[in-house]
């Protein structure tokens, strides 16, 4: 059973340092705990319509707040790096037959909705 694309990225993960990344193709979302690389980068190309070459995952404990005399822990979360083709071309492969055959599908070279101008 597969999930669906917005049930894998939660949210995008805003900071300065991944601000100045957004230059060099790389963006930061916080994912499910459970979604695996190969999961998370096809959410993103569904989503935003780009081609993904890289992901990087990282998983966090939550931390334990209190408030008063109560105390309690946050829960875990997961933040994904991933790295967009920023000049993307299209495919040419070989087909049966010796024919060249080129990928029509078009990519984009940033994600607009993401919440930061460039």
């Amino acid at each position: 059973m597969s999930r669906l694309p917005q049930d894998i990225i939660i949210k995008p993960y805003i900071t300065e340092k991944s601000n100045m990344e957004i230059a060099t193709g790389k963006y930061t979302f916080i994912v499910d705990v459970k979604s695996t690389k190969t999961e998370v980068r096809k959410a993103v190309e569904a989503l935003f319509s780009v081609k993904v070459i890289k992901v990087n995952t990282m998983n966090y404990d939550g931390k334990v707040k209190r408030t008063g005399v109560h105390e309690g822990p946050r829960p875990a979360w997961k933040k994904a790096i991933v790295k967009i083709d920023t000049d993307p071309k299209q495919v040419e492969y070989l087909a049966k037959g010796g024919k060249p055959v080129t990928n029509n599908k078009k990519y984009k070279a940033s994600i607009e909705e993401f919440g930061v101008a460039q």
